[in-house]
């Protein structure tokens, strides 16, 4: 499918849609339902070694909670392993996400490649997305779903045109277009239009597609790097 390659975004724009999103069929739930809790049973001895890993690294919870925008605005808590130090501030993540959205970009990224919140195991859980695996609970309790546009704060909400709002009529994902088609290359609002393409193209297979590239997304990240990776790429 088109949506799923990278030049697809640049330069592209949606203009405002007044139609409700297409129906989402309920098999996307049962799917959604069945793989995370087979990935869940999979992940809890590795979450459990990297709440040992967090624990022994800095002091302070394991598991981090915060408060996102989910389906039709509705805010929820989404869970993540903690890859930054314990009751770091916000105000640095707020001005980044500013400058996102206002797209001030540096060296050909739309996101900041450093951040020192976050702690030595923390670069390595953002990188290799293991700090995402406790959000299987938000995709089993109906909050979030394994695939659809990323949770937002609700602070960015104050930058949207009016069709961006489009994108919160299906549940957000753990995974996602923007997550597989260039993530901090990409401006906010190149990511906001390959949330709504995935409202109004949305399919069985268009997921499958975005899981598979998943998967070589976060192999590809994976390889030595010499600059920190960015806070808002796993925000």
């Amino acid at each position: 499918m088109s949506a799923l390659r990278d030049s697809d975004c640049a330069g592209a724009e949606l203009s405002p849609w007044p139609g409700l999103a297409p129906r989402r069929t309920p098999f996307k739930r049962a799917v959604d339902i069945v793989l995370a809790t087979m990935a869940l049973i999979v992940a809890l001895p590795v979450i459990a070694c990297l709440v040992l890993i967090i624990r022994l690294d800095s002091p302070g919870p394991a598991l981090f909670g915060q408060r996102r925008v989910g389906y039709l605005g509705r805010p929820f808590t989404l869970w993540k392993l903690r890859s930054m130090y314990h009751q770091s501030s916000q105000d640095y993540h707020l001005q980044v996400a500013q400058d996102w959205f206002k797209e001030r970009n540096s060296g050909g990224r739309y996101k900041t490649e450093s951040d020192p919140r976050v702690t030595r195991v923390g670069k390595y859980l953002r990188r290799s997305s293991l700090d995402e695996l406790p959000q299987l609970l938000n995709v089993l309790r109906g909050e979030m779903s394994l695939v659809g546009p990323r949770p937002m704060m609700h602070y960015d909400r104050t930058e949207y045109d009016p069709w961006y709002f489009e994108r919160e009529v299906v549940r957000p994902g753990i995974t996602g277009l923007w997550q597989v088609s260039g993530r901090q290359r990409l401006s906010a609002r190149e990511m906001m239009v390959l949330d709504v393409r995935y409202v109004r193209e949305w399919s069985l297979w268009l997921d499958v597609q975005i899981l598979a590239r998943t998967l070589t997304t976060v192999i590809h990240d994976l390889r030595p790097v010499s600059e920190p990776v960015s806070l808002l790429e796993k925000a």
